[in-house]
C-alpha cells in the first residue's frame, strides 16, 4: 500500500535505465525540496553504484515504505532547474519513439552534466546580449527573399511550419539570418539545427559576422566536454541568444525560444540511428508546435514527406511552402545539365571522354572543376579471377575496401582493418586486382590525365578531424586546387565562387537499390552537388555520366524539376503503401545466430495478440540487407499502418509483451520508429 509522507521527503528521480520506470528517493531534512527544484539533477545511490538522475517530481506518496527509500547523495544546484518545456519535449520523445523516459532525459544532457564525478560548479561563459548589425549593404534580397521574410515574421505569434524549397544558391541563408534578426529584435531566442558538424563552420562565421558581439553558441559532437557543456548552461540561463546546433541540439533548453530554423531538412543525418532512435527535425517541428511559436524548414530538396505535407493535395496545408526560384546572385543562373550516355562515351577508367574534355577546359580558363563520387577508398573489393576469391570482411556480409594511401583493406561497416595481401589468400595468385572505383582511383587517374594540375581529394579519410576538414576548405576558397575529388561531403552547404564544373560519376547503382528511398537520395545529392557549380559570375555546368540517360529521374536534374520528381516519386509511393501514406515501425534483432534473431522475431509476431487494432499490420521477419555486422546476425520485422495513433497505440502494449520474454543473454533487439532503413 502506498505510504503518504510530507511530500518534502520524497523525491522522484528520472535516472538513465532502459524500463520506463521513475524512482522514489528520501530528501534529507537539510535538504528541503520545493517546487521550484523540479529540474535540477540530483546524484543517487543505485545498486552497487551512484548515478546522476533529474529531479521529476515530489510526490505526496510512494508506493515504497519510507524506511526503504534511499537518502538523496546530493542535490546540484549549480545549473538552474531544466524546464517545463523541456520535460515535455523529452516525454515526446519518449513516448513516441518508445523508450524508457528516464533514458531519453539523462542521455541528452552534456557528459559533464551526467558524470557522478562532479568535481567543480560549471560555469558558464559571459555572453552579453548580441548588437544587431545592419546587413552588409551589397546583400539586396531578392523578390522572393522579402516575400518569405515577410510572410514568416508577419503571421503573427503562434505556431506556423513553413517549408523553405530554394534552389541552391538562391540565398536561403541570408533569409534564415534577417528572420534571426527579427526574433533578436523581440529579445528571444533562435535554434538553428544544420545535419553534419563540417556544416557549421562556415554558416557559424556567417551569423557570427551578422550578430558579432556574443550571442551565438554552437552544439556539436567536435567541441571538447567543457566547452559543450558551458554553452549548453549559456543557452539554458538564456546568456545566449542564437544556438547552431546538430541533431541532438533539438533537445537544449532555451527559456525564451522565439524561432527554430532546420536547414537541409531533408538530410539523413537528422535521423539518430543507435541508442535513442529519434528524428532531430520531427522533434524540432513538435517543439515549434508546443511552444506556439514558427519553424523554418529549408532545403533544395526537401523530403518527400514535407513536400506531402506543403502541398495542398497531399499535406492540406500542415506546413506553408515558401519558395525561391531564382539565385540570389544576379548575375549567376543555375548551370546547365548535360547526360552523358556511358554505352557511347565509355569511360577511360571512369572519366568519359565528355568529362576529360570540360576539365580540360577549366584548366584552360583557372576555373575549378569537382569530380562526385559518393565511394571514398581506391576501389570497392579486391578479387582474384582465377579462383573468385574477394576481400570479404570476416565479421560482417560485406567486402572490405582497398585503400592504397595506407596499403590497408578496410572495412566501412565495423572498422576492422587489416594489411593489403601480396598473394591471394586461396590460390596464392599473385595478380590479384582491384575492382570498382572510389574516390582515391578516381583521383589517381585524374593525376596521371592532368599531372600539371592541382588536385585535392575531399572525403572522410582527408578531412577526419575538424581541423582537417577547415583547412581543405580554406584551400579551396583561397583557389589553391584546380580539381576537387569528393564524396557527399562536398555535396551541400558550400559556396565555392570559381567552380564551375561537376561531374557525377556512377550514379546509377542507386537507381535499381533494394531501398525503395534510393531514389529520392540520389535525385537530392545530384541536385545538391549540380548546384555547387555556376554560384558566383562564371556559368556552370554539370555532366553526369550514366547508362540510362532516358530515366527520368535524370530528366528530372536536368530540368532542376523539384516539384515534377516529387509529384511523380509520390505517386509511385502511394501506390505501394509507402510512406508519408502508411507509418512504419521496425523491430530489429541481433544474435550469434540468425536462426536466434529470426526465432525472436517469430516470438515476437506472435505475440500480436488478435484482439489488437487490425490496422497494424506485421510482416514476416527477415534478414537485414547487412545481414551480419561485427560478428553480429541481424534481421529485422517490419510493421505498419494507415494510422500513426492506431500504431502508437499498438506499439507500448506490444513492447511490453516483448519485455516479459525471456531470451538468450547473448540477444539484443530493440524498436525504431519511422525507420529511414527498411
Amino acid at each position: 500500500m502506498a505510504e503518504t509522507v510530507d511530500p518534502a521527503r520524497i523525491a522522484r528521480v528520472a535516472l538513465d535505465v532502459p524500463r520506463p520506470l521513475f524512482f522514489d528517493y528520501l530528501a534529507v531534512a537539510s535538504e528541503a525540496l520545493t517546487s521550484a527544484d523540479l529540474g535540477l539533477r540530483v546524484l543517487v545511490p543505485f545498486g552497487q553504484h551512484r548515478k546522476v538522475g533529474i529531479l521529476v517530481d515530489l510526490p505526496a506518496t510512494s508506493e515504497l515504505p519510507l524506511a526503504q527509500l534511499k537518502p538523496l547523495l546530493a542535490v546540484f544546484r549549480d545549473v538552474r532547474p531544466l524546464p517545463g518545456d523541456w520535460f515535455r519535449l523529452t516525454r515526446f520523445c519518449a513516448s513516441y519513439y518508445q523508450v524508457a523516459p528516464g533514458r531519453v532525459m539523462l542521455s541528452v544532457l552534456p557528459a559533464g552534466l551526467r558524470s557522478p564525478q562532479i568535481a567543480r560548479t560549471i560555469s558558464p561563459r559571459r555572453a552579453r546580449r548580441p548588437v544587431l548589425c545592419a546587413p552588409d549593404t551589397q546583400v539586396e534580397l531578392t523578390g522572393e527573399q522579402a516575400a518569405a521574410i515577410l510572410e514568416v515574421s508577419g503571421s503573427g505569434a503562434g505556431f506556423h511550419a513553413y517549408l523553405l524549397h530554394g534552389v541552391t544558391g538562391s540565398g536561403k541563408t541570408e533569409v534564415y539570418l534577417r528572420l534571426i534578426e527579427r526574433v533578436l529584435e523581440t529579445g528571444r531566442q533562435t535554434l538553428l539545427l544544420v545535419p553534419e558538424i563540417n556544416l557549421t563552420p562556415q554558416l557559424e562565421s556567417r551569423v557570427a559576422a551578422r550578430f558579432p558581439d556574443g550571442g551565438l553558441v554552437c552544439l556539436h559532437s567536435g567541441l571538447g566536454e567543457a566547452e559543450r557543456t558551458r554553452n549548453w548552461c549559456a543557452a539554458l540561463s538564456g546568456q545566449a541568444r542564437i544556438v547552431l546546433g546538430t541533431r541532438l541540439a533539438v533537445f537544449t533548453p532555451l527559456p525564451e525560444l522565439g524561432l527554430i530554423i532546420v536547414d537541409e531538412e531533408h538530410d539523413t543525418s537528422f535521423k539518430q540511428q543507435d541508442g535513442v532512435r529519434y528524428s532531430a527535425r520531427d522533434l524540432a517541428v513538435y517543439r515549434a508546435r508546443d511552444g506556439n511559436l514558427p519553424i523554418v524548414l529549408g532545403s533544395a530538396t526537401p523530403s518527400l514527406e514535407s513536400w506531402a505535407n506543403a502541398t495542398a493535395s497531399e499535406g492540406h496545408g500542415r506546413y506553408r511552402l515558401l519558395s525561391l526560384h531564382q539565385r540570389a546572385n544576379a548575375r549567376a543562373s543555375l548551370p546547365r545539365v548535360r547526360v552523358v550516355d556511358t554505352r557511347q562515351d565509355k569511360p577511360r577508367n571512369g572519366l568519359s571522354s565528355a568529362l576529360l574534355g570540360a576539365i580540360e577546359q577549366r584548366l584552360a580558363h583557372s576555373e575549378q572543376s569537382l569530380i562526385f563520387l559518393n565511394r571514398r577508398g581506391y576501389a570497392p573489393v579486391l578479387l582474384c579471377a582465377p579462383c573468385g576469391w574477394t576481400s570479404r570482411c570476416h565479421r560482417c556480409a560485406a567486402n572490405l575496401v582497398l585503400h592504397v594511401v595506407d596499403r590497408r583493406l578496410r572495412c566501412h561497416h565495423c572498422g576492422y582493418v587489416t594489411a593489403v595481401p601480396k598473394s591471394c589468400p586461396d590460390c596464392g595468385n599473385q595478380d590479384i586486382s582491384a575492382f570498382g572505383r572510389g574516390t582515391q582511383r578516381i583521383e589517381a587517374t585524374l593525376r596521371e590525365s592532368f599531372p600539371e594540375a592541382r588536385i585535392l581529394r575531399v572525403d572522410r579519410d582527408s578531412a577526419s578531424t575538424r581541423r582537417q576538414w577547415a583547412a581543405l576548405l580554406e584551400t579551396i576558397h583561397r583557389g589553391g586546387a584546380d580539381i576537387l575529388v569528393g564524396t557527399q561531403m562536398l555535396a551541400k552547404g558550400h559556396d565555392f565562387p570559381k567552380l564551375t564544373l561537376v561531374g557525377a560519376i556512377a550514379p546509377d547503382a542507386a537507381l535499381f537499390a533494394a531501398d525503395w528511398r534510393g531514389p529520392e537520395r540520389l535525385f537530392a545529392q545530384l541536385m545538391q552537388v549540380a548546384g555547387r557549380a555556376g554560384r558566383a559570375d562564371l556559368p556552370g555546368e554539370v555532366l553526369l555520366q550514366t547508362q540510362f540517360p532516358d530515366h527520368p529521374l535524370y530528366a528530372a536534374v536536368a530540368r532542376h524539376d523539384y516539384a515534377g520528381f516529387a509529384a511523380a516519386e509520390l505517386a509511385e509511393r502511394r501506390r505501394a503503401g509507402f510512406p508519408p501514406y502508411v507509418h512504419q515501425a521496425m523491430l530489429r534483432a541481433e544474435a550469434v545466430g540468425m536462426a536466434d534473431a529470426l526465432a525472436f522475431l517469430a516470438t515476437a509476431r506472435a505475440l500480436a495478440l488478435a484482439d489488437d487494432d487490425d490496422r497494424v499490420t506485421l510482416y514476416d521477419p527477415v534478414p537485414m540487407r547487412l545481414s551480419r555486422r561485427a560478428n553480429r546476425e541481424r534481421a529485422q520485422l517490419l510493421l505498419d499502418s494507415p494510422s500513426r495513433p492506431a500504431l502508437q497505440r499498438f506499439l507500448p502494449l506490444w513492447l511490453r509483451r516483448l519485455d516479459a520474454l525471456k531470451v538468450p543473454a547473448t540477444l539484443r533487439w530493440h524498436v525504431e520508429v519511422d525507420p529511414l532503413e527498411v
